[in-house]
């Protein structure tokens, strides 16, 4: 059985590097990464404010179910979280994958999803500094690391923290799947 890797995000929005960067990291790690938006089509990337590529969407988050996936990786850009908190299905299926224990890893802006799920409290984490406040008032202890790992949660600040937080997705999910392995032997 494969280890699939959800990777939400709006319809754009989505800061390319942030998207692409985690999933070509998943793929030759030999993981299954999957496109979930509201929306089906293709989703719309940046470099910061200029457009970027597009990218097919595999599942619609209406389809998408928790138990089909073993991690979730949120990519930031600033309007794509800011979309997505707006999701109710979004905001659910972010909280029901960091409740079950599942990796979820965020970079950038991506925070606001969690915050709006209300899954920060005692938690530490990082992300863009614009967002510390936001992340203290839902009850996080913010940091100003290229990437923290608490429990299930990966965070990193920006694009330039990429290489901590790919290795750091990459070695959850080899961890992960060990543990799945010995389970199952």
């Amino acid at each position: 059985m494969s280890t699939k890797v959800a990777f939400l995000v709006a319809g754009e929005g989505i800061e390319q590097d942030e998207l692409t960067d985690p999933w070509k990291a998943v793929s030759d790690a030999g993981f299954e990464p999957v496109l979930i938006s509201p929306e089906p089509g293709t989703v719309q990337m940046f470099h910061h404010l200029d457009k970027g590529d597009t990218q097919k969407v595999d599942v619609t988050i209406s389809d998408a179910k928790e138990a089909d996936y073993d991690a979730l990786v949120l990519p930031g850009g600033v309007a794509n979280p800011d979309a997505l908190r707006l999701d109710d299905q979004a905001v659910a299926f972010a909280k029901s994958m960091l409740d079950s224990g599942r990796v979820v890893a965020a970079i950038c802006h991506a925070p606001w999803l969690l915050v709006e799920a209300g899954v920060l409290k005692g938690r530490t984490l990082t992300s863009w500094p614009s967002m510390r406040t936001d992340i203290e008032n839902a009850g996080g202890l913010w940091v100003d690391e290229r990437v923290v790992v608490d429990g299930n949660l990966i965070t990193s600040r920006k694009p330039d923290d990429l290489p901590a937080f790919d290795g750091a997705l990459v070695e959850a999910l080899q961890h992960g799947s060990a543990a799945a392995t010995s389970k199952e032997a």
